[in-house]
């Protein structure tokens, strides 16, 4: 594989900590799509929130990552085998999954590679699903600071993959019969310092504390807090899921 990209290790307790779930409709959709559901893959499970996900609808999800700190912080669950392995190498035998799902990392990878290591592990009809949250929204007034914060502040710190995000991943090669996918979003009910938690996960965060010397973080807060005008503590926070769906 190609030279992995970690920009995330070094706050993996934090990551798993401060990032939204999937939502249930979306297994729902990709069991929906396979035959059989003896194996499911997830690559670059990160803290296994997908690989969770699909123990619902398969028998064994095997949940892999190249960092070896993503893999030890994430919670142990009976019904996933953790293992650290690149996106190109899983260790898993030809033709043995249903299912191959890459959530919000397949713009890291060496894709001619991984896709190659996809149809190898994929049994005949199997399918791959890559997909991506974007941009999240609350109300006017938060999303609005959150944009000058993402945009202006940040803008100079994302690293160039970032692009494919903030497309949808509809940018991305994807060499396989393309299945229609559903119209989905993840949603959470968030406290203010939650939102901050999960800010504090973002590449261009660490970026930025490391090339300006401070955390723009306090800053942040400071600007949110005056816009976090509601009765409840607990605001909904939106974003939009991009799936791509292939069939190989």
């Amino acid at each position: 594989m190609g030279e992995f990209k970690d920009h995330f290790s070094a706050r993996s307790p934090d990551y798993a900590a401060h990032r939204p779930g999937y939502p249930a409709a979306l297994f729902e959709t990709l069991a929906v799509l396979t035959r059989d559901h003896d194996l499911a893959w997830d690559c670059a499970t990160g803290n296994g929130q997908a690989a969770r996900g699909l123990t619902r609808h398969y028998a064994r999800v095997v949940a892999s990552d190249a960092s070896d700190a993503q893999i030890a912080a994430a919670p142990a669950h009976s019904g996933i085998e953790f293992r650290v392995a690149p996106a190109d190498a899983s260790g898993l035998p030809d033709h043995c999954a249903d299912l191959v799902t890459v959530a919000q990392a397949a713009h890291w990878f060496d894709l001619p590679r991984f896709y190659a290591e996809a149809r190898r592990v994929l049994k005949p009809g199997g399918v791959l699903a890559i997909w991506c949250y974007e941009r999240l929204s609350v109300d006017p007034a938060v999303d609005a600071i959150v944009e000058a914060f993402h945009g202006d502040l940040l803008g100079p710190y994302w690293p160039p993959e970032r692009r494919h995000v903030e497309a949808g991943y509809r940018d991305l090669p994807f060499p396989f019969a393309e299945l229609p996918a559903p119209e989905l979003g993840m949603e959470a009910s968030w406290n203010l310092d939650q939102l901050l938690g999960y800010f504090s996960t973002w590449s261009a965060v660490k970026a930025y504390r490391q090339a300006v010397g401070e955390d723009p973080l306090p800053a942040l807060r400071e600007s949110l807090a005056a816009a976090w005008i509601s009765l409840a503590p607990a605001k909904t926070i939106k974003w939009p899921l991009s799936v791509r769906l292939g069939r190989v």
